[in-house]
């Protein structure tokens, strides 16, 4: 009788994940709506100056005004606790453009209690020192924050002298030199490292002679290269906050009248909601379309035409990047996480695309060029250490460009399935360079797994643990990756038997992160959500079954009860959290597929 009610719901979820995909055949899912990205944007097209956009100011302050917490601050997401970043954006947003709305006073109100809780007093506090503190060595989120309270009359002029002035002259050497220079920013945020540097050095009134000449001197370059590298759509990685970032810092400079600015401006005008609302991202379409394929597996065949399949293949390869990317110079064959023109190619959906890929796989010779070609990729982008960063080689030490375990574990399934299904087609030397590169991979992820077995992902977290990690999800993740790779035939038996070990170490902790109700959430005693309670059962499966059926007892409930609720898991950059409508129906659909085979 289980047994059944399981394939019910499974055939009943996998119905409605069909039913999600988009006029072009698949998947690209719904980012929730953020608070910061809406501060952001109507900052941005407010000091634009353009009185078309009035409405769509005030329509976005509406959206804010109606979406605070009841502590007074503001969270990323409608359902996440409130943080001082967002919520000073957020102050910052409305002092500037609400003056004439009834209810922004009270608000404004509601922020200075938050914030002084905080120990944050916004008319006496050293808020530079503050903010600085909470981000650290990484300036890729604090000097844009910083710049806008300035910008917005939150922080007085003089502040500026206090905020970092970021080294926007250094963007004109070659690449290869970045990690010589300590930027203390992410390989990512070059524009913001452009346009908040120019802003923080124009605000300035005091420089250093040989400095100031230099600085004015890189002005007009830096803004040529900034014009070469946005893109067609006129975001930033797609990004609504970094691309407000930019536009508003060079408005802010005399520059409003730039390509730059004018692409920016059209594009955080596209970007608003029916809502009034921005989401951080456009969407997440390349990651949540291979997820979907990934967690269907065989049922593709069964659910899916021949057409419907042929036209997810041809979406995907036409959206592999075939020349260096003009953005961070990445060589051809990756993949970035959405078909828009701002994305850029990483490790993760790189990874994803080619695993979805391989599920498709017919005997396309194009398509298995394109998963050769995306296996040569990732191996280029390997670090020292035997780990894949996100985006390229760490040439820092911030954390988007080290090593981490999840992508890691991804990358080395992906280069093993590709290797175990296509190695005919593949040189003898590459074949040597992928197993050199898997068992690098394997030896990083043994060396990273802690004692009592867990890892820890870098894009996912869980506002309710202690430091907002997720050993849960990223235990969850490395396991079922890694126990999908024993499945591939190329391993040799001490690798595998190592890969044996470490899974019963990760399975071991997830048993015991359980809660009593059956559900997981970050860690134990975690209130669960359909994303990690269902990873975890996808990644226990196969040897516990009392656990899972546990397990799905609380799915089933809190299906009914709230249906497919998304949970703000996702962390964006700058540590941004966001939920995506399609996670929780995808893992449980994942789990089930798993737990039925």
């Amino acid at each position: 009788m289980v047994h059944n009610n399981l394939d019910n719901q499974h055939t009943e979820l996998i119905h409605l994940l069909k039913t999600e995909r988009n006029e072009d055949g698949f998947w690209s899912g719904r980012l929730s709506s953020s608070a910061l990205a809406t501060a952001v944007s109507i900052v941005a097209l407010k000091i634009n100056g353009d009185c078309a956009d009035q409405l769509s100011v005030n329509r976005g302050l509406g959206w804010l005004l109606n979406h605070k917490n009841s502590d007074g601050g503001f969270g990323d997401t409608s359902t996440s606790l409130s943080n001082v970043s967002t919520s000073l954006l957020c102050y910052a947003a409305i002092s500037y453009c609400g003056n004439q709305h009834k209810d922004a006073n009270s608000v404004l109100s509601g922020l200075e209690t938050y914030l002084s809780h905080q120990n944050i007093d916004l008319k006496g506090s050293d808020i530079t020192t503050s903010v600085l503190s909470y981000y650290g060595m990484d300036f890729t989120f604090s000097v844009p924050i910083l710049s806008m309270l300035v910008i917005c009359g939150v922080l007085k002029d003089n502040a500026i002298k206090k905020i970092p002035q970021l080294p926007f002259e250094f963007t004109l050497f070659p690449a290869s030199w970045y990690s010589a220079f300590n930027l203390r920013v992410v390989s990512y945020a070059i524009p913001a490292l452009i346009a908040v540097g120019i802003f923080t050095f124009k605000t300035r009134k005091r420089h250093n002679p040989l400095m100031k000449w230099i600085r004015n001197r890189s002005i007009k370059p830096t803004l040529t290269k900034l014009e070469q590298i946005v893109p067609q759509s006129g975001g930033f990685l797609e990004a609504i906050p970094l691309t407000a970032f930019v536009g508003m810092c060079l408005i802010s400079s005399g520059y409003g009248d730039c390509q730059v600015v004018n692409k920016g401006l059209t594009f955080l005008r596209n970007q608003q909601r029916p809502d009034s609302s921005w989401p951080i991202d456009t969407d997440l379409s390349t990651w949540v379309t291979t997820l979907s394929i990934k967690a269907l597996g065989p049922k593709m065949t069964t659910e899916f035409s021949e057409g419907e399949i042929n036209r997810l293949t041809t979406h995907l390869k036409s959206i592999q990047y075939r020349d260096v990317h003009p953005f961070n110079l990445a060589q051809p064959g990756g993949w970035g996480w959405t078909n828009f023109s701002g994305s850029v190619p990483d490790v993760d959906d790189t990874a994803g695309a080619i695993l979805a890929l391989l599920v498709l796989y017919k005997s396309d010779e194009d398509v298995a060029g394109a998963i050769i070609n995306g296996s040569k990729w990732l191996t280029t982008l390997q670090n020292k250490d035997g780990g894949f960063p996100t985006f390229c080689k760490g040439w820092g030490k911030l954390p988007f460009d080290c090593s981490c375990a999840d992508l890691t574990g991804h990358a080395m399934f992906a280069l093993t399935k590709s290797l175990n299904m296509l190695g005919n087609k593949m040189s003898s030397e590459f074949i040597k360079l992928m197993n050199n590169c898997i068992s690098r991979a394997f030896g990083y992820l043994w060396k990273v797994q802690q004692d009592d077995g867990h890892w820890v992902p870098l894009w996912f977290g869980n506002q309710f643990t202690k430091n907002q990690q997720n050993p849960v999800y990223g235990t969850a993740k490395v396991s079922i990756y890694l126990q999908d790779t024993i499945l591939c035939n190329i391993l040799n038996d001490n690798m595998k038997r190592n890969i044996d070990s470490m899974v019963s170490k990760a399975k071991d902790y997830l048993l015991n992160q359980q809660n009593e109700d059956g559900s997981w959430g970050g860690e134990k005693g975690i209130r669960g959500t359909i994303e990690e309670s269902a990873l975890a059962i996808a990644a226990l499966s196969e040897t516990h079954r009392e656990a899972c059926l546990k397990g799905f007892e609380w799915l089933g409930n809190e299906y009914i009860e709230n249906g497919l609720r998304s949970n703000p898991i996702g962390l964006y950059f700058a540590m941004l959290w966001y939920d995506e409508k399609l996670f929780p129906l995808i893992y449980y659909i994942e789990a089930l597929g798993r737990f039925l085979k």
